[in-house]
């Protein structure tokens, strides 16, 4: 069963009132996506679409799983540095295709797999913490960057590499690195040519949230055993649906302009993603960056778009966030992610016939009762005039979660074009980005520097 998105919810007829997107807004919203169809074809047509190439690369595959075999059986657990979507991707992986728990599974529960741990902040105790458990003589280093000179990565692996080299020694700890940057320039590299560094590529046309296709996410994934072929085939089964210009059988379109609509039409400017399984928990913490980071931009007219994504976890965001999504300001809608074929799974006991509160429970599955919560969720919300979607994933496996990745990437694509905004840049944290420079003294920041000293001071007037 491929990838499915049930919408009924998020359209007015089902929904009671002056809830939902009309047939009108509807039609509107096909018309503008074959505009924003042919805009994303073109782009793609130019080069500057690199990520939906990556389900397709095969050079680049066959080079990540060469460098993940030649660390198989010699190391115990890989150490990736990372930020933004160099960290998120890999997270969403291990947590959705490696079993619960992964890195607390004793050598043979992981079939002699290492563990996977990503520094993803530079806050110095999570880094002195993690350098005093590692096994640094057995441990890999992954230092992931596109440009090669993001700031906290830089940091993270001046402080990784001289301890590695305390615990190994210079030499063996050039063959512990690998570095994942930009196939051309940047310091990571040029210090790969430099020192002899295993490195692999970043495509210059892909983007750092929109990697987690390119060995970003397939080195450290490989590297613990998941199944990355499985991973890109279900990338590229999605992508052949998902590349229609006829928006009734385009998944990521249909996503795409579901949202644009609800935020567009009728205010709904939060948008959350809340799968009904905790393997897929990360994927919406991805879905976040991708999502804000892409869209959340000025256009030409001088007008701020963008909605705001928010993560949640079914079950356990219904005691916490739903009361909020049900009764809460009516600017919200909501994207479960149920996983079919479970309804086996979780057998719960019949004990205790004479408690009403406890003895309807026997016989059913924690499988079925999570996917009853869902329904019921949905079901609630939609009485109440909430807008809600469903996308159904028939496993939390390797291919599914491929389909996820590209779905929601594509989807970003066209919803750029619908906002009217460029969805593969960042200039909102550029500014923070030179002030932190100016700041720490990188050379060609003097013009930041100016900027920052002429900012107003801390007052004493505004502070208790």
């Amino acid at each position: 069963m491929p990838l499915r998105l049930d919408f009924t919810n998020m359209m007015a007829g089902p929904l009671p009132g002056a809830a939902g997107i009309t047939a009108d807004q509807w039609a509107l919203g096909a018309k503008r996506f074959t505009a924003a169809h042919e805009a994303v074809r073109a782009r793609h047509a130019s080069g500057t679409l690199g990520f939906i190439d990556l389900p397709h690369d095969q050079v680049a595959l066959e080079a990540t799983l060469a460098v993940a075999a030649q660390f198989r059986g010699t190391v115990t657990d890989v150490l990736l540095l990372g930020i933004g979507g160099s960290a998120l991707g890999p997270l969403a992986l291990r947590a959705a295709l490696r079993p619960p728990h992964w890195n607390e599974l004793d050598d043979a529960r992981r079939e002699g797999w290492p563990r996977l741990h990503v520094l993803d902040n530079v806050d110095p105790a999570s880094i002195a913490a993690m350098l005093a458990r590692l096994p640094l003589a057995h441990t890999l280093v992954l230092v992931v960057s596109k440009s090669g000179g993001t700031v906290e990565t830089m940091a993270q692996y001046l402080i990784v590499r001289e301890a590695l080299e305390g615990a190994v020694g210079e030499a063996r700890a050039r063959e512990r690195l690998v570095f994942v940057t930009d196939p051309e320039v940047g310091a990571l590299r040029a210090v790969a040519r430099a020192e002899g560094i295993v490195a692999l590529d970043i495509p210059p046309n892909v983007g750092g949230r929109f990697s987690v296709l390119s060995p970003v996410g397939l080195l450290p994934a490989a590297l613990i055993g998941i199944d990355v072929r499985g991973v890109l085939a279900g990338a590229a089964a999605c992508a052949a649906r998902c590349g229609s210009p006829e928006l009734a059988t385009n998944p990521a379109g249909v996503f795409a302009v579901l949202q644009w609509l609800a935020d567009r039409e009728h205010g709904a400017h939060v948008q959350a993603l809340m799968p009904y399984a905790d393997g897929l928990r990360d994927i919406a913490a991805w879905f976040v960056q991708l999502w804000a980071e892409s869209l959340g931009k000025i256009r030409p007219d001088g007008t701020s778009v963008g909605p705001t994504p928010l993560p949640a976890l079914g079950a356990t965001d219904q005691h916490a966030q739903v009361q909020l999504f049900m009764e809460g300001p009516a600017d919200k809608t909501v994207t479960f992610i149920a996983v079919a074929g479970r309804e086996e799974q979780g057998s719960i006991p019949a004990r205790h016939a004479e408690r009403p509160e406890l003895g309807y429970l026997g016989g059913h599955t924690l499988g079925r009762l999570l996917e009853i919560e869902r329904q019921a969720t949905a079901g609630a919300l939609a009485a109440r005039g909430r807008m809600n979607a469903t996308i159904t994933v028939p496993a939390v496996d390797a291919p599914s979660v491929g389909a996820l990745f590209y779905l929601f990437e594509l989807a970003t694509a066209y919803a750029g074009e619908l906002y009217e905004v460029n969805a593969f840049d960042q200039p909102g944290v550029e500014l923070g980005k030179q002030f932190a420079y100016a700041m720490l003294g990188r050379p060609g920041s003097e013009a930041a520097r100016a900027q920052w000293d002429a900012l107003p001071s801390p007052d004493p007037r505004w502070q208790v």
